[in-house]
């Protein structure tokens, strides 16, 4: 599995790859399933463009079989820290075994630390919970995060 970094403005074709593994990833772990999966890629491409936006891929032989994306900027809490922040993370199922995950999280961390950034914080589905795979990479629960519908 080879990992790089992608980028909408210079790949095209990248929203086309990525859309199969976008609707398996809403069908698995959307909470809310009456809500369409429908990505706002053009805030996507400003982010990209302010340089606010990492996407990150895992391929073999040319073929997506995962993403990470971040979003990465000063926090507004503590102005003098880039910090990272996942937006989302998917592997195919069919690549889950083994050590793949752990080494594209450790791979993008890498980058992120190339790139400047101080802390990165993952969000962890309940129902999907690899937190196990996070702390034994050095990372901390530090938080959660509640939802409640509000149109119901």
């Amino acid at each position: 599995m080879e990992f790089q970094r992608e980028y909408l403005e210079t790949n095209e074709r990248l929203i086309e790859e990525l859309w199969p593994l976008l609707e398996a990833h809403y069908i698995q772990i959307a909470h809310y399933k009456d809500i369409p999966l429908i990505p706002d890629f053009e805030a996507y491409r400003v982010a990209e463009k302010n340089g606010a936006l990492r996407i990150f891929t895992a391929r073999e032989r040319g073929v997506i079989y995962g993403y990470s994306v971040f979003f990465v900027r000063k926090n507004v809490h503590y102005s003098t820290s880039v910090q990272a922040v996942q937006d989302i993370l998917y592997l195919d199922p069919m690549v889950r075994k083994g050590s793949t995950g752990y080494r594209f999280i450790q791979w993008c961390d890498d980058q992120l630390r190339a790139d400047g950034v101080q802390a990165v914080y993952h969000h962890v589905k309940v129902d999907h919970d690899f937190s196990p795979v996070l702390q034994r990479m050095g990372y901390e629960e530090i938080e959660r995060i509640f939802a409640k519908r509000l149109d119901q």
